[in-house]
């Protein structure tokens, strides 16, 4: 039978939760985490394309106070990246006093200290997945083992050792999700009374709870898209799950609630979205999905022509990303992009134009457009379901090595160990680390599905995943750095295997 109590405040159940909190194990966990990131950034400091990017904006936006890059040496406002990244590394090019490249070393500890707070948050999250009837010594073993495979995680913290943005999305999303466990706790009834609450809510906080909750759930979410356009998939995750289980329960009252959520969700955009129609004259609340200049060629054609074939994050360096920038040699496009030898003349005709020059002209685009239309009705389960999936393996089942110094390789075996036996270990170490997150995730989630009043909390994780995992396998260049921000939901799961617990209620 379900409890529930007078006060609407679902599931906090702060005294437990504060008291998992406390050192010696915590501080310990966050020292080793600590000692892991600056090994990376110490020994594997790493940049990007987009590093470049983000660090150009910064500084001309610190400098001259204009949101904008250097294009053929004029100084021209633009909106192909989100700005919150951006603001944070101006706000450490002036705490620093050096900017670029001068400052990359600050950034990254700056990024420690926001990815330790993430593994904080993971541990908090592990805990508020229970049902709430759980011992202290539950509670307290849960927040230790989402705390600690959050700092021993080799994948987030690697990224702590680049300029790019995933510690932030990462923290911001664990912080929504925290916030949107705890309003879908409320929906089921899950709550303290005064006396266990040890702390005094007013009146109206009492009576307004769910949607005051809704809205720093949006708030938050809508500063995750300040950094990746692509973070309101949280929001809609959490919808999808809410319809239905509100459905279940027929509690159609509760959907109205949607609504000061996605209007918090859209005030942190507002100043972005106002600058883009002053300066850029759109009314523009996200990134552009191409991040393309402003004029600039955006080559659709091409782009669905590469996801007539392409899966593999090595392939985009051969590729895409020499697109009007080098050669694309013909050699090193995989044979799965031609199904027969006259489609691969056809392809060479074009490269040998594109070539000459290292632009894409509109002409050349539409005869990839042709060619990626011609695939697709040949074989349109391989472009809409196989790629798709392969895309999908990849992302999640990767060794994650591509801000190291190793090759990825693994195969064929007795090669590779002899040609390089440590880079072989390396990474079917990762490789093999990467397989037990997944497992340990699939299995808290299984042991977590068994309790009925949990049920809700475990969908909402399940759904962000997959919603996310089904987005990014859309995208024209799948890079396994985009699935990173579903970590701490992987982890909380994952730390549920480490939970003891009595009869499943089902």
């Amino acid at each position: 039978m379900r409890r529930v109590f007078s006060n609407p405040l679902a599931a906090l159940r702060p005294p437990r939760t504060l008291a998992a909190l406390r050192p010696p194990g915590t501080l310990t966990a966050l020292a080793v985490g600590l000692c892991l990131r600056l090994f990376f950034v110490l020994k594997f400091p790493a940049g990007s394309g987009d590093t470049a990017l983000y660090e150009q904006i910064a500084t001309n936006w610190l400098k001259h106070g204009i949101y904008a890059m250097d294009v053929a040496g004029t100084l021209t406002p633009v909106d192909l990246r989100m700005p919150g990244y951006p603001a944070f590394l101006a706000i450490i090019y002036a705490l620093a006093g050096k900017t670029g490249d001068a400052a990359r070393l600050w950034v990254m500890f700056a990024q420690i200290a926001v990815d330790l707070l993430s593994c904080v948050a993971t541990g908090a999250l592990a805990t508020l997945l229970l049902t709430g009837d759980e011992s202290p010594s539950t509670i307290k073993r849960l927040f230790s083992a989402g705390l600690w495979l959050a700092a021993l995680c080799p994948f987030t913290a690697n990224y702590t050792a680049v300029p790019l943005t995933e510690v932030f999305a990462t923290l911001l999303t664990v912080v929504a999700l925290i916030l949107l466990v705890l309003l879908q706790k409320s929906f089921g009834g899950y709550s303290v009374s005064g006396p266990e609450l040890r702390m005094r809510l007013t009146s109206f906080l009492s009576r307004h709870f769910l949607t005051i909750l809704s809205i720093v759930a949006g708030f938050v979410v809508g500063l995750a898209t300040l950094f990746r356009p692509e973070s309101p998939l949280i929001l809609i995750a959490a919808w999808l799950v809410f319809a239905a289980f509100l459905s279940l329960r027929l509690e159609w009252r509760r959907f109205w609630l949607i609504l000061p959520m996605g209007i918090a969700w859209a005030l942190p955009l507002l100043p972005w979205a106002a600058r883009n129609a002053v300066t850029l004259h759109e009314v523009q609340f996200l990134a552009p999905r191409n991040s393309n200049l402003p004029g600039e060629l955006v080559p659709y054609g091409f782009m669905a022509w590469e996801k007539t074939w392409l899966y593999r994050v090595r392939d985009c360096y051969l590729v895409p990303w020499k697109l009007n920038d080098d050669v694309i040699n013909l050699e090193e496009i995989p044979a799965n992009a031609f199904d027969t030898p006259e489609e691969k003349e056809r392809v060479a005709a074009i490269l040998d134009q594109y070539n000459d020059d290292f632009f894409l002209t509109p002409n050349e685009d539409a005869a990839f457009a042709k060619l990626a239309k011609e695939r697709t009705s040949r074989h349109p389960l391989r472009t809409y379901l196989w790629l798709p999936v392969k895309r999908a393996v990849r992302i999640w089942f990767t060794p994650r090595i591509e801000l190291l110094p190793v090759s990825g390789h693994v195969f064929p075996l007795a090669y590779m160990w002899e040609e390089d036996p440590v880079d072989q270990r390396v990474t079917s170490g990762l490789f093999l680390l990467n397989i037990v997150y997944i497992a340990l995730g699939v299995w808290g989630a299984f042991l977590l599905w068994q309790q009925r009043f949990a049920r809700p909390a475990v969908a909402l994780m399940i759904v962000f995943i997959l919603l996310r995992t089904v987005f990014l396998t859309t995208l024209e260049t799948p890079e396994p750095r985009y699935v990173l921000v579903c970590f701490p939901a992987l982890l909380a799961l994952a730390a549920q295997v480490f939970a003891k617990r009595g009869t499943p209620s089902l």
